[in-house]
């Protein structure tokens, strides 16, 4: 058999395999110029193993086929699939021209800058819908470094990038039990340190068992938010809870943290909660929703069965951090569920200063519009009505007290939305405010 012929070359500087990405671990440790310092050390031995591939394959009827099966419980993630993730050193902010915006020593470590719960998320969030594109040696527009120790830099609001060596500075160690969104996992693995080593925020956790939790993580080929299993895919063990020293804002942040979360029962899953649902957990948000200002949402209750007014009010809470679009989408989720049994985040602003990203006016809620009821919101109302040509049942006004004229013109405005039944009642609910004044 005649000996296999290789062409020699010389792999990019950018390629993402494995065996180029171990060698250029070995290349950032190896001294300037020494043996192991160039990829033609190992050619010998790449060619040698080649040819023992070659005749194992003369001799082998078939090749096995890959092992994609699925991590149990989590489908659609194939086991063992995990990415790695080296990371860089530390290193100071880097501005727009590619250099340092603070030429001082990283080795020296800064003081922890305060951030509430909600805006670390809300960082986190911005890079994951951003897609930033995975690299130990980029550094995005924000001036952090594009790996898995940059992002929780980033996402902390830390005055440098920090690399899971460092990160440990800025936090204290806690129990599993006592995480909370925003703290981070961290493994740092001393004997692979730049390679073998990572970190993950956590969003809140996914299942009641707390086996599985949202992990939000700079990792090829770009930020991602995906369910966890806990701790990790990979070296589970090795990851440790921290949270930042600087989180402020709430009970999250205040002393005793750990006893106060362990006395809360955890997100009970999306299930619970939308159309349909009629369990305690309704209630219990309901609840803490009227005392962070959603009580003009509730004509009655609230109560353990999910209405309109449920989602209005927790959208109203969400739109008050911030959040916009599906982040908005008044469904509580891991994080609302936290702000909300912790204390933190912003509270509902009053009706006459809250309006949606498209202008339309805060809905004031169904208490406002009882029999009887009187106040601004009523004439309001009324305005509008006159002003879509919905206002034929009014013989004055229209004015501050809810009446029967009120109710008829709001019915057949609903009616000419195409609702018949219950849902053209005259009485006006969160979507009939909304297209009202759209």
């Amino acid at each position: 058999m005649e000996p296999p012929v290789f062409e020699e070359f010389e792999p990019a500087d950018d390629c993402g395999c494995p065996g180029c990405a171990h060698r250029r671990r070995l290349l950032a440790r190896a001294p300037a110029g020494g043996p192991a310092a160039h990829p033609v050390a190992f050619r010998p031995l790449v060619v040698a193993a080649a040819a023992s591939a070659v005749v194992a394959a003369q001799a082998a009827p078939a090749l096995a086929a890959p092992h994609t099966a699925e991590r149990p419980g989590v489908p659609g993630v194939p086991a063992g699939d995990e990415p790695a993730t080296p990371q860089g050193r530390r290193a100071p902010l880097y501005g727009p021209a590619g250099r340092p915006t603070d030429p001082a020593d990283p080795s020296v470590p800064a003081t922890s800058r305060a951030i509430t719960r909600a805006d670390i998320m809300e960082r986190a969030r911005r890079w994951v819908d951003q897609k930033v594109p995975y690299s130990v040696t980029a550094f995005w527009s924000d001036g952090y470094r594009q790996d898995c120790s940059g992002y929780v830099s980033m996402a902390w609001n830390l005055p440098g990038n920090e690399w899971t060596g460092s990160l440990g500075q800025y936090a204290q160690r806690i129990g599993k039990d006592e995480l909370q969104p925003g703290d981070m996992l961290l493994f740092h693995n001393a004997s692979d340190p730049y390679g073998g080593s990572h970190v993950v925020l956590f969003g809140g956790w996914a299942d009641d068992a707390r086996t599985l939790y949202a992990a939000y993580e700079q990792t090829p080929p770009n930020t991602l938010r995906r369910t966890t299993p806990y701790a990790y895919w990979s070296n589970s063990a090795g990851y440790v809870p921290y949270r930042y020293k600087g989180v402020t804002g709430g009970a999250a942040g205040a002393e005793g943290v750990g006893a106060a979360t362990q006395a809360r029962a955890p997100f009970p899953g999306a299930a619970h909660f939308g159309p349909g649902a009629n369990n305690p957990h309704v209630t219990e948000v309901g609840r803490l929703l009227a005392e962070r200002g959603g009580a003009r949402f509730y004509a009655t209750g609230p109560g353990p069965r999910w209405t309109d007014a449920d989602r209005a009010a927790i959208r109203a809470f969400q739109q008050a951090q911030g959040w916009q679009g599906d982040a908005a989408d008044g469904l509580p989720g891991p994080l609302t569920w936290e702000l909300l049994l912790t204390g933190g985040g912003r509270d509902i602003p009053a009706a006459e200063d809250s309006q949606d990203p498209h202008g339309v006016p805060g809905y004031p809620g169904r208490a406002v519009f009882r029999p009887g009821a009187v106040n601004g919101h009523v004439t309001r109302l009324g305005q509008q009505l006159v002003g879509r040509g919905f206002g034929r049942h009014y013989v004055a006004g229209p004015g501050p007290r809810w009446g029967e004229a009120d109710r008829r013109n709001v019915e057949e405005f609903q009616r000419a939305q195409g609702w018949r039944g219950g849902a053209a009642d005259g009485l006006p609910g969160p979507e009939t405010w909304r297209r009202l004044f759209s």
